[in-house]
């Protein structure tokens, strides 16, 4: 009986299993396979890295004419090959299961213009180190445009600082009101985290913009290529060195992506300060019409979209980041697809998303106006000088810091408390609080008194390196601005040196034969 049900469930089996494969096929691609993995993996690739493997393609015939593995005549025919490719045609092709992936598509097609010969492109690489090779170059490409629009935000960041180093603010604490600042030391302070950004970046551009190819399958080869010659033809600045980290390494994206994340992460703390200055309540950051939208109901409403976007857009950006890293956690160091085709374009994405939100938010910088009365008024308002009347009476009186705070705290409770302004503060009322704390009143005088609460003798006093004295602030966006053409030299010649190595390859291959 037991025979019979297991006889009876091996042929429901084999019936499911007839059943899968007259729906999927009997030979791969299966369809479903092909349609959840294959055909969104093509799609990916010939968007965004047909470019990189014909580049890699025209180096790699390079070198090995060169190294003398394919001779000028085969070369020749190579050349033609890879020359007269139908890109666009490749570009606007549809996955059809008849190849795996672009790689082989692009051989097939070289194949039927030269027959077997074209086979020799492949002498000493392997689809590892070529795939990595091409994540590298799409992913530094990216990397410099992305670079190239936080630049621009950067440039947009200082010329607000500089129009107000004199613009009177309260700066805040916990969300709470805390001590008077300028608008451009705010500014600059933001303009600080967007230099470490592209510190990050530039850096983690160095680290990606590394050259596996002659790695192969792992083991590198046989053959005598040159692995430094594809390196240089390729635009990048070294090899890496050891051939198994150069296909197992994912830390190269990770770094990018942690960078990416870090930038998005603090541009959206500075856009949700510009959206809650954007607020009627706050009522000081008027973002420019072109980057606002009104309400289908209620005519009065000015809604600062664009920065409520870029807020959003940011986190989205955060999340493709770390889905590249949870993707790469716990995966096996060496070649598996988790760290390839189905990671790569989330970076991709994270960064072409960053470069347009840069560009976007130096445009609404750009363009927002400032309501610096207002500003100033709620500063000279507020109890946020009182800091300094502490400040003061430790240089007056000599009383240790703590001492003179008990008793400000103390002057500030009640006025609070009768609902007197800062202003109404007079020396009666801190000699009465000294009274209470240390039963004496204080050496301090009137014009002293005036002077600790003025918002203006705030900022003046505090001329500190690094601090929101107008000069100060004047001296660190001029220092900024030198930097700024610093970075500004680096772009320039990072871009130069991978467009001119494009440029020379495809200079060598018109100019075939090459020797």
């Amino acid at each position: 009986m037991s025979a019979l049900k297991d006889d009876g469930k091996k042929r429901v089996d084999k019936n499911q299993r007839e059943r899968i494969f007259q729906d999927e096929g009997e030979i791969f691609p299966g369809r479903t396979f092909s349609e959840v993995v294959l055909e969104p993996s093509y799609h990916e690739a010939k968007q965004h890295l047909l470019e990189p493997m014909m580049m890699i393609n025209k180096a790699h015939l390079i070198m090995l004419t060169e190294q003398k593995l394919v001779s000028l005549a085969e070369g020749k025919k190579i050349a033609d090959a890879i020359t007269s490719l139908d890109l666009q045609s490749i570009r606007t092709s549809h996955y059809n299961g008849q190849v795996e992936d672009l790689f082989f598509q692009v051989e097939g097609e070289m194949l039927e213009k030269t027959g077997d010969i074209a086979g020799n492109l492949h002498i000493g690489r392997s689809r590892n180190d070529m795939c990595i090779t091409m994540f590298r170059m799409a992913l530094r490409d990216r990397l410099l445009t992305a670079i190239t629009s936080l630049l621009y935000l950067k440039e947009e960041l200082l010329e607000f600082a500089s129009s107000h180093t004199d613009t009177l603010m309260i700066g805040y604490t916990h969300t709470q009101q805390a001590q008077p600042t300028t608008l451009g030391h705010y500014i600059v302070a933001v303009v600080d985290s967007v230099n470490r950004d592209f510190k990050r970046l530039t850096c983690a551009y160095q680290q990606c913009n590394q050259s596996p190819m002659g790695a192969a399958a792992f083991t590198t080869t046989g053959f005598n290529i040159n692995r430094e010659r594809m390196s240089e033809l390729l635009g990048f600045s070294r090899i890496i060195e050891n051939s198994y980290d150069a296909i197992a390494g994912a830390d190269y994206i990770a770094e990018v992506m942690t960078a990416t994340q870090i930038c998005a992460i603090s541009l959206g703390r500075f856009v949700q300060d510009l959206l809650l200055w954007s607020t009627q309540e706050f009522g000081v950051l008027k973002v420019a019409d072109p980057y606002v939208q009104t309400s289908s109901i209620m005519p009065q409403k000015r809604n600062p979209v664009s920065l409520e976007h870029i807020r959003s857009l940011l986190s989205t950006c955060v999340g493709n980041t770390q889905t590249v890293l949870n993707m790469i956690h716990n995966t096996p160091f060496g070649d598996i697809v988790d760290t390839e085709d189905d990671m790569q374009p989330y970076g991709w994405k994270s960064l072409e998303l960053l470069e347009k939100l840069c560009r976007l938010l130096a445009c609404v910088i750009g363009t927002a106006e400032v309501n610096v009365e207002k500003l100033r008024k709620r500063a000279e308002a507020s109890f946020s000088t009182i800091t300094e009347l502490a400040d003061t009476i430790v240089r007056t009186d000599g009383l240790s810091f703590r001492t003179a705070h008990h008793i400000v705290s103390k002057v500030v409770k009640e006025a609070l408390s009768q609902g007197a302004l800062v202003h109404e503060v007079t020396l009666a009322h801190v000699n009465a609080a000294a009274k209470v704390i240390i039963d004496k009143p204080l050496q301090l005088n009137e014009e002293s008194l005036r002077k600790a609460l003025d918002s203006d003798y705030f900022i003046k006093v505090r001329s500190l390196p690094g601090g929101p004295e107008s000069n100060e602030v004047r001296r660190m966006v001029t220092d900024r601005k030198k930097q700024q053409n610093e970075h500004q030299t680096w772009l320039k010649l990072a871009n130069t040196k991978t467009l001119e190595a494009y440029r020379k390859l495809n200079s060598i291959l018109e100019d075939w034969p090459y020797s």
